[in-house]
């Protein structure tokens, strides 16, 4: 039985709950541990995971894509590899890719329910999108898998490509995954020379953002079929229409710049994404574009499928359909152009006789491919004879001299690529790749293309940098030929002390390209305080201790209360709970009511019983002994009066008697203790 996913990965990446699922991946919410931070974590399917070329593949990729540093780019922090035990208890590494969590949604999203979007948010959007393109085709990546699914769009509103890497993975490991010439991508999206089965360029993203745009401008893609091989077919054979056709108040210009997007000959697309921009943004302006007449695409010669192989013998490259339609296997078509157009009606009824012929030849091609399939598969069992075809030799990590010697002797034509790859897995000088991939069968006699590994272009960060000063953490990232800034927001940590490196980008321990910058996010110390004690203080001892710590002094309730009037008595929260900065403190001040007596009746009776009554009250008394013809020691009075309430620890007066005495002057009051 399969053991369960681990809970963490590598130690440090906690994988929490399932978020989204593909054709390719699984992408759950994680957390880094080390960073304190959410993140997205996408696991690959299993069986591709089985493929050890895709393996080596998808890391390389994954590494260049690790390395794209752009604001419209979903950041890929790292890459690993999860070991798990299938059903017959063999351990798989399946790769994992550790992502930037981008809240909000998809264009996919946005546009699911058939509705067009504003023409400026549709401008903006693919502005996003080809922002991205051209910071990563300057980096020598082609995305290859355009697609509303791909493009999320931030709570901000701002746009996120992502993906990037993943589809070059999938396509050079296509030999051991798929059929041979099968293609990956979706069907809506393709480019020509992706329904074609033949090697793309930066052109091929910019035909899947023209029908990006087209499907936001009018709420439908360009092409729609039933099967993903009948949409493969028309992005191939037939002109798209343009987005004024179904949506009126589309301008002109738009009309222009998609229907230049989406040329099937791809020298006749725009040459880079930055030129397709600056045509989008001058329409946002109101200004001409430099995009041909959208009518002038009508008499546009398509490329012809025959020319690099027959129909007979060359299915339509297979394609990912959306979720849930199956895909198919075709035959491309062989006509090089469309037909002329006369009347109106004319060209409606040429159009209508136009599809039923291709419709007819399709339909014998596909016949043919078939019963050719079927004679082939009746020879191999009849034992008749066929192409030899050899498994190519696997060759990477060997030297040049010893790989020409393994494809030579296995019957394979040698050719050396004069471009070097960099690799961080093969040393340089020693094979890095071929083409086709080995362990791929081929024809003897074929030409098998060797590139040569550069050595790595990347570096190693220190996982160490968390905690340092910024000025030891600059010398380490220049010492690694790195440069560094440091990033004016700062990042709340309750580990990390306060000017310290709280967390870098990319991330410590990751492999960076030499000369990338490293951007540095210093700590502002923990957004957590304790509580001080209060109890005792004045208000205006608690605000100052409140203040010291980045606190508040709050709501202040007078209650009764035995201790000292106007002194805290109670705090909320209480002393020593950890609160955000800035949080407000409430106390409870004393009024001093719980604080008070009352006078007793004591006049009549003894001094020295009535000052021991008072005293025991906790009053202070003072005696004033007057001649009266009283008995001497006689209480006369007390000032308060019998009955009063004063506050502990106040003056309570005695008149006492000191009897008939004539004319003797009074003495002077005296305090007795």
């Amino acid at each position: 039985m399969a053991q369960p996913m681990a809970h963490r990965l590598a130690g440090r990446y906690e994988v929490r709950s399932l978020i989204g699922r593909g054709g390719m991946a699984e992408v759950h919410l994680g957390f880094d541990t080390r960073l304190s931070r959410v993140v997205a974590i996408k696991m690959l399917r299993r069986d591709l995971a089985l493929d050890s070329i895709f393996q080596a593949r998808f890391r390389r990729e994954a590494q260049s894509a690790a390395s794209l540093n752009h604001p419209n780019i979903v950041a890929v922090y790292d890459t690993g590899e999860e070991i798990i035990e299938d059903a017959n208890n063999r351990s798989i590494a399946v790769p994992y890719i550790v992502m930037e969590y981008v809240e909000g949604h998809t264009v996919k999203d946005l546009i699911s329910d058939g509705t067009a979007v504003p023409i400026n948010e549709a401008i903006e959007i693919v502005s996003g999108v080809l922002s991205a393109l051209q910071y990563s085709h300057a980096n020598h990546l082609v995305h290859r898998d355009i697609k509303p699914g791909n493009i999320m769009l931030t709570s901000e509103g701002k746009v996120k490509v992502m993906d990037f890497g993943i589809a070059r993975a999938l396509t050079d490991s296509q030999a051991t995954m798929t059929q041979t010439n099968a293609v990956v991508g979706t069907a809506q999206y393709l480019s020509p020379e992706q329904a074609r089965g033949e090697t793309v360029d930066e052109r091929s993203d910019l035909y899947s953002t023209g029908v990006v745009l087209f499907e936001l401008l009018t709420g439908r893609p360009p092409f729609k079929g039933d099967s993903a091989v009948a949409v493969a077919y028309q992005h191939v054979e037939q002109i798209p229409p343009t987005p004024s056709s179904i949506l009126s108040d589309i301008p002109d210009s738009l009309d222009r710049v998609v229907l230049k997007a989406l040329a099937k000959n791809r020298d006749d697309r725009y040459p880079s994404a930055a030129a397709m921009l600056a045509d989008l943004q001058r329409v946002a302006r109101g200004l001409d574009v430099g995009a041909p007449p959208a009518d002038s695409w009508a008499t546009e010669v398509l490329p012809s499928a025959g020319a690099a192989r027959t129909a007979a013998t060359a299915p339509l490259a297979a394609v990912h359909a959306p979720a849930g339609t199956p895909t198919h296997s075709g035959v491309a078509a062989t006509s090089t152009s469309l037909p002329a157009v006369a009347t109106e009606d004319e060209a409606a009824h040429e159009a209508t006789k136009a599809r039923k012929r291709r419709t007819a030849i399709i339909a014998s091609l596909v016949l043919i491919a078939l019963l050719l399939i079927g004679g082939s598969v009746w020879a191999l069992t009849r034992g008749a004879g066929t192409t030899a075809t050899v498994a190519v030799p696997n060759v990477v990590g060997l030297s040049q001299a010893d790989a020409k010697s393994q494809i030579e002797a296995a019957g394979f034509t040698w050719e050396l690529n004069p471009d070097k790859v960099a690799s961080d897995t093969v040393d340089a000088g020693s094979v890095a790749s071929t083409d086709p991939a080995g362990g791929t069968q081929a024809e003897k006699g074929a030409t098998v293309r060797v590139t040569i590994s550069s050595g790595p272009d990347s570096v190693t960060l220190p996982d160490n940098l968390v905690g340092m000063s910024p000025d030891d953490a600059r010398k380490a990232v220049e010492a690694l030929g790195l440069k560094w800034e440091v990033n004016s927001s700062k990042v709340a940590s309750d580990t990390v002390p306060e000017g310290k490196v709280a967390q870098t980008n990319p991330s410590p321990g990751s492999k960076v390209k030499a000369g990338q910058t490293i951007t540095a996010y210093l700590s502002s110390g923990s957004d957590q305080v304790e509580v001080p004690d209060l109890e005792g203080m004045s208000q205006d001892q608690a605000r100052s201790a409140l203040k010291a710590v980045g606190l508040e002094l709050g709501n202040v309730t007078s209650v009764d209360s035995d201790k000292d009037k106007d002194r805290i008595v109670s705090q909320d929260p209480a002393t020593g709970t950890k609160v955000k900065k800035g949080t407000t403190i409430a106390v409870s001040v004393s009024n001093g009511k719980n604080g008070q007596v009352e006078i007793p009746s004591i006049v009549g009776i003894g001094r020295d019983d009535a000052e021991a009554q008072l005293k025991a009250l906790g009053l202070n008394v003072t005696v004033e002994e007057v001649a009266d013809s009283q008995p001497a020691g006689q209480v006369l009075s007390v000032e308060p009066g019998e009955g009063s309430k004063v506050d502990k620890n106040s003056t309570v007066k005695l008149k006492v008697s000191k009897g008939s005495q004539g004319a003797s002057p009074s003495p002077s009051p005296t305090k007795s203790n």
